[in-house]
């Protein structure tokens, strides 16, 4: 993650938000008062958001992990007028 002061963000803001969306790079702004902040792009907030809304599901995890468990060695291939 790069590093920039709040002066220079200020500076180069539209650059910056040019470049989180180019891909997932955030960018630390710091100033001297340790009130940080992270610029990220939508997408990539989304993305935060919606992982943490699955993780919220109780068992959905667990759900996944079980079939993770499940070798599927085997494809049945669906045959026309078979009865599922």
């Amino acid at each position: 993650m790069n590093t920039i002061n709040i002066t220079k963000a200020r500076q180069n803001l539209f650059q910056l938000v040019s470049d989180v969306n180019k891909g997932f790079n955030p960018v630390n702004i710091i100033n001297n008062k340790g009130e940080n902040a992270i610029l990220l792009s939508e997408s990539d907030w989304r993305d935060i958001e919606e992982t943490i809304y699955l993780n919220s599901i109780p068992g959905f995890i667990e759900s996944i992990n079980e079939a993770k468990k499940d070798n599927r060695n085997e494809c049945n291939i669906y045959k026309k007028g078979e009865e599922w």
